[in-house]
């Protein structure tokens, strides 16, 4: 049922310039009926005569009207409100600009939600008791949720419906494609010559972080080539990836090329790099999974995957109002999403010593 809100008019008979606040009650006087047979006419229900009807929509139009979110919100016991959530530490979800991965994703969702009638709540991931008590929500998305993840838990002891963003495990997981991510910033390194390539990689034992160590471990055996792999708390951030880095450099000079799972490590790695005396697309090759702002402004910039966000996103909340019961479909596979699509720059385009 639609609940209209008070709205603004101006009276002829009092012929004033200033607007007065409008109710039900204003339209039923304006239009002769009585407050029940305007919200009838309004909502379609009812038996109303069309004349009658006819004439409260149009008084209704003529009062400039508009339906009360907040009281159809009431009414139907719902708040039209998902979250997108990630137990992802600001470090790498976001960093010091927080314009990051989780943020992109979220744009993204928010497009979609508003389209399909809901609102995008967004949750910083503070772990704590009752860390979700402050939200009305009716779902939630999960991103790249951890083992054993504290929201998934909390989620489900709330009884709040909620879809992840991860890897094709199940008919509740929108695939963001971790292995072909991996191999496709592996076969690129191998392609430009590299011989020696380090992995630097999350420690949390998120899928995306074990995919990668898993696919690197089979390009090694592959192609015959050393193993090196350093792993980095996610909560550091770029420091983390600093100091993985270094360790890894220092450890094995030979290595010629760097794959590095999350662009917060990244970041830090090129920083690592240039103190240790290498020189990013010269003597070293750094590629990293995410193209996002980190690896645009990066100098020089970062060769990275494009992970079509937009795709993933809106994938994710077709999946969820599904599950909701808001669009049909919930027994028909989970939607698909494009495999990431390499962009190459300058940090992987070798260049002689000296130009």
């Amino acid at each position: 049922m639609i609940t209209y809100a008070v709205g603004t008019v101006s009276t002829e008979s009092s012929r004033r310039t200033t607007a007065k606040r409008v109710t039900i009650a204003d339209v039923a006087r304006e239009a002769g009926v009585s407050r029940t047979t305007v919200s009838h006419s309004l909502n379609d229900i009812g038996q109303v005569d069309p004349r009658t009807r006819q004439r409260v929509k149009e008084v209704a139009a003529r009062l400039h009207f508009r339906p009360s979110v907040r009281a159809q919100r009431l009414r139907a016991g719902r708040s039209q409100t998902i979250a997108l959530l990630s137990s992802m530490p600001p470090a790498v979800s976001g960093g010091v600009s927080r314009l990051g991965f989780f943020t992109d994703l979220a744009m993204g969702c928010a497009e979609v939600a508003l389209l399909r009638g809901y609102v995008l709540a967004l949750a910083p991931p503070v772990q704590g008791q009752d860390s979700l008590a402050h939200l009305d929500i009716d779902g939630a998305i999960l991103l790249e949720p951890a083992p054993s993840d504290w929201l998934a838990t909390e989620l489900t002891d709330r009884g709040v419906p909620f879809v992840r963003i991860d890897g094709p495990d199940d008919a509740s997981s929108v695939d963001l494609h971790h292995r072909e991510a991996a191999d496709i910033l592996l076969g690129h390194l191998i392609e430009q010559g590299a011989t020696a390539i380090g992995l630097v990689c999350g420690s949390s034992g998120r899928t995306a972080q074990r995919t990668f160590r898993e696919r690197y471990l089979a390009a090694a055996q592959q192609h015959g080539l050393p193993v090196a792999i350093a792993e980095a708390d996610e909560r550091a951030g770029e420091r983390s990836g600093y100091a993985a880095t270094t360790s890894l450099l220092t450890d094995h000079p030979g290595i010629d090329a760097l794959c590095i799972s999350i662009d917060a490590f990244a970041t830090g790695a090129v920083q690592a790099a240039h103190d240790l005396g290498r020189v990013i697309g010269t003597d070293l090759l750094l590629a990293t999974r995410y193209d996002g702002i980190r690896a645009r402004t990066s100098n020089p910039p970062l060769t990275a995957l494009d992970l079509h966000l937009e795709e993933v996103a809106h994938a994710a909340v077709e999946l969820l109002l599904r599950r909701l019961g808001d669009i049909p479909g919930e027994d028909r596979p989970v939607p698909s999403t494009p495999a990431p699509t390499l962009v190459v720059r300058a940090s992987t385009q070798r260049t002689p010593a000296g130009n």
